[in-house]
């Protein structure tokens, strides 16, 4: 059966502009009848947005976007888990995302860019810190023009990517883990990543497929209808679900990034 679906968002679990409460709202403002709140290595606002989120007559699927080690920009969706059974998982994981800020802010001031913590950790209003708070911050004192420019200078570049090497799970641990929980997985956004050189974005597939992959995030706001051709065709070659997301942080955060409703077959999931 077709839904019209969101499954790719953050609330200020993460790094999103709204909580959870006020994002189900949004999205059903915006149309879809079903809805994955996916923050970065946490379900703390999974609670929340899921009991507003009914209410409002939302279908709510656990979710969570896991980053992965294997390559810059690797993340995994994980959907429809038992939270019990990874809470201590995510907990180590919420565990090094909180240490990550102090990484980010060392790498920074080695590139004269010395912004304080305190600010950021204001800008995350109590959630986990990540990137798109620091780019907010530096924008502030002028460090960049745009956020895009905090990003394509310093926090998404090769050498940031190093920093973080080793700090986070594997692709393989983050498929095996949402699987083993009774849950199913999404590879997101893949225009993101990047590739090491080892193996094509279809060799990827092809190996995350073999941890047990469900499906390909073929819909999603950036993406070129050549490149939404491109993912489905590879969905489709691999048995592969479709499935499509916003990945909503708010106009603040992310404004390129409106809240969507994508038109999916869901029943694998649902």
């Amino acid at each position: 059966m077709v839904y019209r679906a969101d499954l790719h968002t953050h609330s200020t679990a993460s790094d999103g502009q709204y909580a959870p409460a006020e994002l189900a709202k949004l999205v059903k403002e915006r149309g879809a009848e079903v809805w994955a709140l996916t923050d970065h290595d946490s379900v703390s606002g999974v609670d929340e947005g899921r009991a507003v989120g009914e209410r409002l007559g939302l279908r709510v699927v656990t979710g969570v976007e896991l980053s992965a080690d294997d390559c810059l920009n690797l993340h995994i969706l994980g959907y429809g888990f038992s939270v019990p059974v990874l809470q201590d998982w995510f907990d180590s994981l919420k565990g090094g995302r909180d240490d990550r800020k102090y990484r980010i802010r060392d790498f920074l001031w080695t590139k004269g860019v010395k912004i304080p913590l305190d600010e950021v950790d204001e800008e995350a209003a109590g959630g986990s810190v990540g990137r798109p708070h620091f780019a907010m911050v530096m924008l502030k004192h002028g460090y960049v023009a745009t956020r895009k420019e905090a990003f394509d200078r310093y926090l998404d570049t090769p050498e940031f990517q190093e920093i973080e090497k080793g700090t986070k799970p594997s692709a393989q641990e983050c498929v095996e883990r949402i699987k083993a929980a009774g849950g199913k997985v999404s590879l997101a956004h893949p225009y993101q990543i990047v590739l090491n050189g080892e193996e094509t974005l279809e060799e990827l597939v092809k190996r995350l497929k073999s941890y047990g992959l469900d499906a390909i995030e073929c819909y999603y706001p950036i993406h070129t209808r050549a490149q939404t051709a491109e993912y489905l065709a590879l969905a489709k070659k691999y048995g592969l679900h479709a499935t499509g997301g916003s990945d909503f942080h708010g106009e603040k955060n992310k404004p390129q990034n409106p809240l969507a409703a994508w038109e999916l077959e869901l029943d694998w999931l649902l």
